[in-house]
């Protein structure tokens, strides 16, 4: 049965177009209360946001939810989505609710829920909620006597920064380095900088004066020039990019050059195999990880399981198999020795701690594999998955994966987070430009 509210990661959408609206803000708070309620006595929720205008509609809508069921509310305030899930861990709470669209324009919003222990909701967590949001919640209410209280902690980002800290070793320091930090405008603006000042780096913020429009506009992770173009400036040592809500980490070494979340995973995967950390001779990433990490891992005696496209795919499957180490090319790291989730920052030390140790330029130390040629195109649409099943997109992806044989990988998928269907063909440049074209011209016909 396929989901109504719930997509790749949470509830996302257009700030007060259908899900994103307060009502549906209302009805999620009060059936994922409904649904967490594990215990007699006082029930609690974690909420944080990120740094967009809507996260004040939204928090409100949620709170009225939970205390209308009798769930207690603490408000963190702007604060990075793996921060929730540690808090919601610590605080030991039911529930974990973070607003945030991650990476999407500030007009976006939406809704991110964590269970006890931390973890993003498996598949059929979310469809159970969505059958409380569907059905009669209003025989759900707690008593006037039973109703939540909400209030705020003041200090949770200091509670974060010192959690962060604790995750680098005691005997290091980041003194010797200069670091560009791009925060995104976004919910870690205040902690990321914090946290890595506190190491003792020279550190020259960027992404930092967030105004509720701003956030992921031409800097974070997702738009890196910028912080490419003030490493070479300040002639840093090394830029580190975040995304919106904090979970996902990109990096720019001393020449101004990107790296993404491939070759950050091939260099911790390489570093912890030699010194005994990687639990297994694996890590998982997703379909959408360059084919280059495949074969470097390969001839390093490691092996990559992939999974669908998301974060909490990575994670469940990591917990399935032991591994302790995955991720995606777009900059989630997860390393549950960690945390429960993916998280930029914590990402950014461990990265730290083995530049600090190489002595070594980032350029030489982050670059260890060549990336196989990679081409990705995203046809926005309106249909979405049902666009997948037309017979002439499956006639041209069908034919494209012939053409291409065993010299490359053609991969289409509908994004659960945006309004596309993304088209990315790996192989021979001149190939996968003509497979990408027909595959796309495809899926435009039968939009049209």
């Amino acid at each position: 049965m396929g989901k109504k509210y719930f997509g790749t990661d949470g509830v996302r959408g257009l700030t007060n177009s259908f899900p994103m609206t307060a009502e549906t803000a209302l009805r999620l708070g009060m059936a994922a209360g409904r649904h967490f309620v594990r215990h007699t006595g006082r029930h609690s929720v974690v909420i944080g946001k990120d740094t967009r205008l809507s996260g004040y509609m939204i928090e409100s809508a949620l709170v009225a939810g939970f205390t209308s069921v009798g769930m207690d509310v603490f408000q963190f305030g702007p604060l990075p989505t793996p921060a929730v899930a540690l808090m919601t861990r610590s605080l030991r709470a039911d529930l974990g609710v973070m607003i945030t669209a991650s990476h999407n324009p500030y007009h976006d919003n939406g809704i991110k829920l964590f269970g006890p222990e931390g973890k993003k909701l498996d598949d059929e967590t979310e469809l159970q909620i969505e059958a409380l949001m569907d059905g009669g919640l209003s025989e759900e209410l707690a008593a006037p006597s039973d109703l939540g209280r909400a209030k705020r902690i003041d200090d949770a980002q200091a509670r974060y920064v010192e959690i962060v800290k604790s995750t680098f070793p005691r005997n290091q320091s980041l003194s010797s380095l200069r670091l560009v930090i791009d925060c995104a405008n976004g919910a870690g603006y205040k902690v990321a900088p914090t946290a890595l000042w506190e190491l003792g780096a020279d550190v020259i913020p960027i992404g930092v004066e967030p105004n509720g429009f701003n956030v992921n506009e031409d800097c974070g992770s997702t738009a890196p020039g910028r912080l490419a173009k003030e490493v070479v400036k300040y002639r840093a040592d090394l830029g580190i990019a975040l995304d919106g809500d904090g979970d996902r980490l990109i990096l720019c070494d001393e020449k101004g050059r990107v790296i993404d979340g491939d070759q950050i995973l091939a260099m911790l995967a390489r570093h912890w195999h030699k010194t005994g950390e990687l639990a297994k001779p694996a890590i998982v990433a997703t379909v959408m990880s360059n084919l280059g990490l495949e074969r470097f891992l390969e001839g390093e005696g490691i092996a990559l399981e992939r999974t669908q496209v998301g974060d909490r795919y990575v994670s469940e499957r990591m917990k399935e198999t032991g591994i302790n180490l995955g991720g995606e090319a777009s900059g989630h790291i997860v390393m549950p020795d960690f945390a429960p989730t993916g998280d930029g920052l914590i990402a950014a030390l461990q990265v730290l701690r083995v530049l600090v140790d190489s002595g070594q330029p980032a350029s030489s130390v982050f670059r260890v594999f060549k990336p196989a040629p990679q081409l990705l195109e995203n046809v926005r649409v309106t249909q979405g998955k049902a666009l997948l099943t037309d017979a002439g997109v499956l006639a041209a992806i069908a034919e494209a994966e012939q053409r291409m044989g065993t010299s490359g990988r053609l991969l289409v998928r509908a994004s659960g987070t945006e309004p596309v269907i993304r088209v990315m063909a790996e192989g021979e440049m001149k190939l996968i430009r003509s497979v990408v074209d027909d595959v796309r011209s495809a899926i435009e016909r039968a939009a049209a």
